[in-house]
């Protein structure tokens, strides 16, 4: 189904540009690349599995759809996972980004792809005229969805950048009138204070991690460029999309439903996604949370006249003496003391064997700004037990390819500096 699209795809837009590499200046033209794939090696082994940001990515999905082949899409430090090749109709595995535990494989129909990709054209409004600028990483299921798809199923061209730095994407932009950019918030905050925000992006999308309602202010104040909060899943694909032309106000707004896409919520609070681009499940593990074309997340939620407002995960909750906190409210407020650049909440277990969690912040800070200063700040604006108990002052939170800060790794980290500087109860 997917290859009979793309063949229809390339021959409509035969000897348009379909792929422009700005590191090595080749351009490949819609039929350029279905000859090349129709020419191709057949695949010898039941799964195919593409790596990078380069045509070869592209091609490789074209192989694996024309012979059947089940595509996993890797990171270029990723091995291939060792698992069973997933039965028909599973035709694609996506794999989590794991920052709350480990990463797990979802498996896709060919049908399931093409709904994700076709809710995202129509709700974003994305245009063969507007090139999508690649700077994010293709094998993740935010850039497969929103740069590879568009391409191969609706002929929207793609513009290859080899990395996400800014005088690359100052490069790779450079030569086109009008284009669109996915990207990641630490991205965007790079760019923004780089200033290579070039005037041909028309349509600006961030997703991946929650985009600060004050960054998407400064670039739209320095820019003129309206930043779009993207929120979607690995197991479901899209789920909200902020289509207004106008800063958000809040940073947990993320916009309304895609189109196609219906969210509620369950009684514990958490959203429910439904529609034909949610995943046939987890693999080679099922879990009862995605099934039956519903997708039941981990994330507390409100809906409100029809907007979606984010209140944290329930896996992340910290659970103070029988209290539960989410680490995003308390991050929410230390961000507003001028001497913390980035922060980061967890919880792990108390020291000395309590029954509690103790919160812990992990602070990027400026200026020499000290514990006792930050603790005064929060003991004025929360409650007494939400003030964290242990703090850990780094040079920087560092983000993995996909644009995340992973709670469990950070707190992982911390509990083992914890280890070597105090002894066992």
């Amino acid at each position: 189904m997917l290859y009979n699209r793309w063949r229809q795809v390339a021959l409509t837009h035969a000897n348009a540009t379909a792929i422009w590499d700005a590191g090595t200046g080749r351009e490949w033209r819609f039929r350029e690349l279905a000859e090349a794939a129709a020419n191709s090696e057949p695949c010898v082994t039941g799964m195919a599995f593409p790596r990078g940001n380069s045509v070869e990515f592209i091609l490789t999905i074209l192989r694996a759809w024309r012979d059947g082949v089940v595509v996993c899409p890797l990171e270029l430090d990723q091995s291939p996972p060792s698992i069973p090749v997933p039965p028909s109709p599973c035709r694609h595995l996506k794999m989590t980004s794991a920052t709350s535990g480990q990463a797990r494989l979802v498996r896709f129909t060919e049908e399931q792809l093409a709904a994700d990709a076709d809710n995202i054209v129509a709700t974003m409004g994305l245009r063969a005229e507007w090139p999508n600028l690649a700077a994010i990483s293709l094998a993740h299921s935010y850039g497969f969805s929103n740069l590879v798809l568009p391409l191969l199923l609706h002929g929207i061209p793609l513009v290859l950048a080899q990395s996400p730095l800014p005088e690359m994407l100052r490069l790779a932009a450079a030569p086109h009138a009008r284009l669109v950019l996915p990207g990641v918030p630490a991205l965007w905050k790079a760019w923004l204070e780089a200033g290579v925000i070039q005037p041909s992006i028309q349509l600006g999308i961030s997703a991946g991690a929650p985009l600060s309602a004050e960054l998407e202010r400064a670039i739209f104040a320095a820019c003129g460029l309206k930043v779009h909060n993207f929120y979607g899943s690995s197991e479901c694909g899209g789920i909200a999309f902020d289509a207004t032309d106008r800063p958000r106000s809040e940073d947990d707004d993320v916009g309304t439903a895609m189109q196609n896409v219906r969210v509620d919520l369950d009684a514990t609070g958490c959203l429910v996604v439904r529609g034909d681009a949610v995943g046939l499940g987890y693999w080679p593990d099922p879990q009862d949370n995605l099934s039956a074309g519903r997708f039941q997340t981990s994330d507390l939620a409100e809906i409100r006249a029809g907007r979606i407002y984010l209140r944290g995960r329930t896996g992340d909750q910290i659970n103070v003496a029988g209290r539960k906190v989410a680490p995003a409210a308390i991050e929410a407020v230390l961000r507003g003391h001028p001497g913390v650049e980035d922060c980061l909440v967890f919880g792990v277990d108390a020291a000395r064997n309590e029954r509690t969690e103790a919160i812990v912040a992990c602070v990027v800070a400026r200026g020499g700004t000290r514990e006792r200063d930050l603790r005064r700040f929060l003991v004025a604006r929360l409650p007494g037990w939400q003030v964290p108990r242990e703090w850990w002052f780094v040079d920087r939170l560092e983000i993995g390819v996909r644009g995340k800060v992973s709670r469990a790794q950070w707190a992982r980290k911390y509990l083992e500096v914890r280890a070597m500087k105090v002894p066992e109860a």
